[in-house]
């Protein structure tokens, strides 16, 4: 199995069970805890395209709104701006594996999408 990425926040409890299904699983992955080390806009894309979606999808709209930003009529490149700028927009966990697989780990049991081989 590859090594693996997880965008992780620890106070999120979803984060947690994701983080969690990969170490019972033994793989080998790294952490990337991302409101403290946010991914720049290149890196945003790259996983962007892994994941298979526009940029609007990989944002908490929620958290977006409370910090007063707005997605309406902004491209997937302004929209990844906005998230390299404010990481607390960013869904998580997001898990990245080397060969360019991703998948949004909401419910963490997609992540185990990942450790079939």
């Amino acid at each position: 199995m590859d090594a693996m990425e997880i965008w992780h926040n620890p106070r999120c409890s979803k984060s947690r069970q994701a983080r969690s299904l990969l170490e019972v699983a033994g793989v080998a992955f790294s952490e990337r805890r991302y409101l403290d080390d946010p991914p720049d806009e290149a890196r945003i894309h790259e996983v962007l395209a892994a994941l298979g979606i526009p940029a609007r999808e990989l944002v908490r709209r929620g958290d977006a709104k409370k910090l007063g930003l707005e997605l309406d009529g902004l491209d997937d490149a302004a929209i990844v701006s906005l998230m390299a700028a404010n990481p607390s927009i960013i869904e998580r966990p997001v898990v990245v594996t080397e060969d360019g697989r991703a998948v949004i780990g909401r419910p963490p049991e997609q992540v185990a999408t990942l450790l079939e081989d």
